[in-house]
């Protein structure tokens, strides 16, 4: 019998990221490195770790992503995403925790355009009376 392979897609600010989630050991896997060797900050970790951690299921599942767009936070946090909704796939009934605790939620937060006349999104030129 085949592996059962669980998929979910996460989304934050411009990153994407694709998670496979495999029964295993609990090793996690970000773009072909793993993720001490990947993200350096300790609280982006954390923040990976999360949904697993909330449902109990740390050891139970190698997580392997593929990750792209944005920066290291944004990226932690599409992962975050994309676990959150690879769980839903591997078992429903961690929906209401993992809903409870706002992982399920895209982060509608995104960077505002720039306008015409100004420098930045809000951002005026520098006004000088003389």
């Amino acid at each position: 019998m085949a592996k059962a392979k669980f998929y979910g897609t996460g989304r934050r600010k411009k990153s994407v990221a694709r998670v496979y989630l495999t029964a295993g050991t609990g090793s996690i896997t970000i773009n072909g490195r793993d993720i001490d060797e990947y993200l350096g900050l300790e609280t982006l970790k954390v923040i990976v770790r999360q949904p697993l951690v909330l449902t109990e299921t740390e050891g139970k599942f190698d997580v392997m992503v593929n990750v792209k767009g944005g920066g290291y936070t944004g990226q932690a946090g599409a992962i975050r995403h994309g676990i959150s909704r690879a769980l839903l796939e591997a078992d429903a009934d961690y929906r209401p925790v993992l809903k409870k605790a706002g992982y399920l939620t895209r982060d509608p937060r995104m960077k505002e355009r720039k306008k015409y006349g100004l420098k930045a999104a809000r951002r005026a030129p520098q006004f000088s009376k003389r």
